[in-house]
């Protein structure tokens, strides 16, 4: 119940002439005191400068760290976000001067010395969108759990993925950023009352593929003790670490500057203004980028190697996995029940198209390993598995959800988490979000609340407070109650490196093993189960297989 948690939802501000100010290697910060609905108090510090603006020439590169300031840096609002379009809007919203991060935490000093876990958030939004600001990701409802939360901007689309293949832009700087802000939490937390050596990474949708990434690059090596991936890793389509070089030209014909040269690109692309490469999306889609893949168009790369240039990502990541040359952490993997609602109405406008051509529901790391005749047949069997060899109609919604679910989602976070076990041994931990509220918003808006489950991106709201949600929270406490259950998962495993529930639930969420798969499925009640979406992994596992791919390793209970 709400009193037994202790679960104030509700945030005012403090006024108080002893707001905290604390050192940084940077300078001195000023933050506020602010106070949950049950009157515990907590700091906020926003806008906090990690690294210098990204502007003129530095614009596309690896970023810089902020230099030191004099005197108090006031740290009471939120820096800028990245260039984007609104959400929901063609209104051009950010400024290029983007890269800061925000710190919540209860207690800058505890009394016994001890320092708090930290929690540190990695927005989704496709890579072109979003920010870390707390009009969507609030801190209360983490933060009631003695953890400190970190959230933060990065370059986004174009100017954080642009890649030219050579020494001044190899790619990735909005990795780089992330890379950066984390050395800054490393050496700074501290002094907010963190643990340096207790650092969780956590992110959603492609948020979470950037944390996947973090596990493979060198650059973040010794940054993070363990990592939370929420609905998204580098194996999903949307992350495919290929193309980078040839989609820069694209970008600069489309913008009516034709030439072979990069570093002639480069210069009339540090000049461009910032509307014209925000929302970059082709009127000339290709039929890949209609019809099989989602369209993130500007994304992570594998770098070309320069001798003046650590690379973040110098081969392909998968590689990496396969190899065990990974920064070897605990791991708590998992995705919603049913996250392609969120794209349904996107997918069934195209059915027309793919009912004459299912070889476009071949996933794009399959399609490119097999030939034309195969990549046929491939879809004539998904079809025939998904639909019973029926078309795609208004009666089969359901089963598009799913087919698209495990094409972008669900059947590449089973391979990562399964193949990430077997090759590091480290301590792997696997849910399925099913909860389906009032605070479902994302599956709300799809208008498919007919189909069960939750969608994409639905399990942020049991995990950030939200203006979104404000009202919805605070006098319904059944959402509170479900809210400090989900809370109380993440931040056990930030803490522990494992997620036992409330001793109240009595249910033990046991780790992932490759014989038994098991995961914790997320509902109203929590409960137990093993190799989650079972029959649908079988059948992609087949078709990779035959295809010379990794798969997810044979359950014994399939023996």
């Amino acid at each position: 119940m709400l009193s037994q948690c202790g679960f104030g939802l509700l945030t005012t501000v403090v006024t108080n002439e002893n707001a905290p100010v604390i050192a940084v290697a940077q300078g001195r910060l000023r933050g506020q005191i602010k106070e949950l609905a049950d009157g515990t108090s907590y700091y906020s510090f926003k806008g906090i400068p990690y690294a210098e603006p990204p502007v003129g020439q530095l614009r596309f590169k690896a970023p810089v760290p902020k230099a030191p300031w004099r005197g108090v840096y006031d740290a009471k609002d939120h820096g800028p976000i990245c260039p984007q379009l609104g959400f929901m809007s063609t209104n051009l919203e950010g400024n290029e001067d983007c890269l800061f991060l925000n710190v919540y935490t209860k207690r800058i000093q505890h009394k016994s010395g001890k320092r708090a876990p930290v929690m540190v958030f990695i927005h989704g939004g496709s890579f072109m969108t979003g920010s870390g600001n707390s009009d969507f990701y609030g801190p209360e409802y983490l933060i009631q759990h003695d953890v400190i939360l970190v959230t933060l901007n990065y370059r986004l689309e174009v100017f954080g993925f642009l890649s030219l293949d050579i020494e001044e832009v190899p790619g990735n700087a909005g990795l780089r950023d992330q890379v950066l802000a984390l050395q800054w939490i490393k050496r700074n937390i501290a002094q907010f009352g963190g643990d340096p050596n207790n650092i969780t990474i956590f992110g959603e949708s492609s948020g979470a593929g950037a944390v996947t990434f973090h596990l493979v690059s060198p650059l973040a090596n010794g940054l993070f003790n363990k990592a939370i991936t929420e609905s998204g890793v580098f194996l999903n389509d949307w992350a495919d670490p290929t193309g980078g070089r040839q989609t820069a030209f694209r970008l600069g014909k489309h913008l009516g500057k034709e030439t072979n040269d990069p570093k002639e690109l480069l210069t009339f692309l540090e000049n461009a203004p910032v509307r014209d490469l925000v929302n970059i999306t082709f009127t000339d889609l290709s039929l890949e980028e209609e019809y099989r893949n989602l369209p993130v168009f500007f994304r992570p790369v594998i770098e070309k190697k320069f001798p003046n240039v650590k690379s973040y990502l110098d081969k392909p990541p998968m590689q990496s996995l396969l190899k065990n040359e990974v920064n070897k952490v605990p791991i708590l993997v998992g995705y919603n029940s049913a996250e392609a609602i969120i794209m349904l109405d996107y997918n069934y406008a195209r059915a027309g198209f793919v009912n004459q051509n299912f070889e476009y529901k071949v996933p794009s790391d399959l399609a490119k390993t097999i030939s034309e005749a195969k990549s046929i047949e491939y879809g004539q069997r998904i079809k025939s598995f998904y639909f019973g060899g029926s078309d795609i109609s208004e009666s089969t919604l359901k089963e598009l959800s799913e087919l698209d679910s495990d094409i972008h989602f669900i059947y590449n976070i089973h391979r990562f988490l399964d193949i990430y076990k077997r090759t590091t041994r480290m301590p792997v931990y696997m849910y399925v979000f099913s909860c389906d509220t009032e605070l479902n918003l994302f599956k709300k808006a799809s208008n498919h609340t007919d189909i069960e489950g939750a969608c994409h991106a639905d399990e942020l709201f049991y995990l950030f407070s939200s203006d979104l949600t404000t009202n919805l929270v605070a006098n319904d406490t059944n959402l509170q109650s479900v809210i400090h259950m989900v809370t109380k998962l993440w931040t056990n495993f930030a803490k522990h490196g494992n997620s036992v529930p409330d001793n109240t639930q009595s249910v033990q969420w046991h780790p992932y093993t490759t014989e038994s798969k098991e995961y914790l499925s997320i509902d109203l009640q929590l409960k137990m189960g093993k190799f989650s979406n079972k029959n649908r992994i079988n059948f992609w596992n087949t078709l990779y297989s035959e295809a010379n791919l990794p798969v997810v390793s044979e359950s014994i209970e399939c023996q």
